[in-house]
């Protein structure tokens, strides 16, 4: 399932005077299963680009290709579009309203016109798929769980309408170290395990380091990088130009190489880094001998 972007323009407010242009001519192929990250300073038009991806905000200009259908067109089906295309906004859990986890991750099934026993399927398997045990979540209230909790039943609640492409506004924010790893774990599982094309919005690029295979930097509201972490990180000049910057370690990697040491300059994660220097000091000791 690709997603296709052409000269997508959208203006807020146009012809008044507080007009502003949100995204300017921005052209972007997505294809299936891929693990797309979104990143750029606020107001950078990221928030924009992903409403129009199933369809909740219309662009000026330019088109929106999904599956080879136009979602731009005046006649289209947009519910058939939102089936396919899933979106989770900042702070989802705010959004949680029934008395149980079960019932609120039910909703939506729902209202695709599902039986019963589909719905208490597709409810089970998304509770699954996001680490809460139906048996022992099910039936307790979405009121009484952490903030981390919260946020994976409302991630299920889209997972559970089973799209093809998952959406996430800054997903870990405002959560507590534990919380925010539990959900990129998660996060994780549902493009690895199940082949899910994610496009993840954020501000961390130490989460964007980890997670994705490729990243997209948006910059008052143009793309204007496109590329692997290694090819983004490494343009640090460009990044920090547009009030961004590259993840912590990548700074001390670099300091590291102007002092002399060879490790690689492909290093984005705490991971990464530690395997470079293991390789290092193995290999002095190597030498030493």
């Amino acid at each position: 399932m690709s997603i296709k972007i052409e000269n997508l323009t959208h203006v807020y407010m146009k012809g008044s005077p507080f007009e502003k242009k949100a995204l300017d001519n921005v052209n972007i192929e997505i294809e299936e299963g891929e693990f797309v990250a979104i990143i750029g300073h606020t107001g950078s038009g990221k928030s924009t680009l992903i409403q129009h991806i199933n369809g909740l905000l219309k662009p000026s200009s330019g088109k929106i290709i999904i599956d080879d259908v136009d979602i731009t067109e005046k006649k289209i089906n947009l519910n058939f579009i939102r089936k396919k295309v899933g979106l989770v906004f900042q702070y989802p859990e705010y959004q949680l309203f029934e008395e149980t986890i079960g019932k609120d991750i039910a909703f939506g099934p729902k209202n695709l016109g599902l039986n019963s026993a589909d719905v208490d399927k597709r409810v089970k398997r998304a509770m699954n798929m996001v680490g809460l045990g139906y048996e022992e979540y099910r039936d307790k209230s979405p009121f009484e769980l952490s903030g981390g909790q919260k946020r994976r039943v409302a991630i299920a609640g889209v997972v559970a309408m089973e799209p093809k492409v998952l959406i996430l506004d800054e997903p870990t924010a405002g959560l507590d170290p534990k919380g925010r790893d539990d959900i990129l774990g998660e996060i994780r599982a549902l493009h690895d395990e199940y082949n899910m094309t994610i496009i993840l919005v954020s501000h961390s690029m130490e989460d964007v380091a980890k997670l994705a295979d490729r990243i997209i930097v948006m910059s008052e509201g143009k793309c204007i990088l496109d590329g692997s972490p290694a090819e983004v990180f490494n343009k640090v000049d460009i990044l920090e130009s547009v009030g961004l910057a590259v993840p912590q370690v990548t700074y001390m990697v670099k300091k590291l190489r102007e002092k002399g040491i060879n490790i690689s300059k492909d290093v984005f994660t705490v991971e990464q880094a530690k395997k470079e220097l293991l390789k290092i000091l193995n290999k002095g000791r190597r030498a030493s001998k």
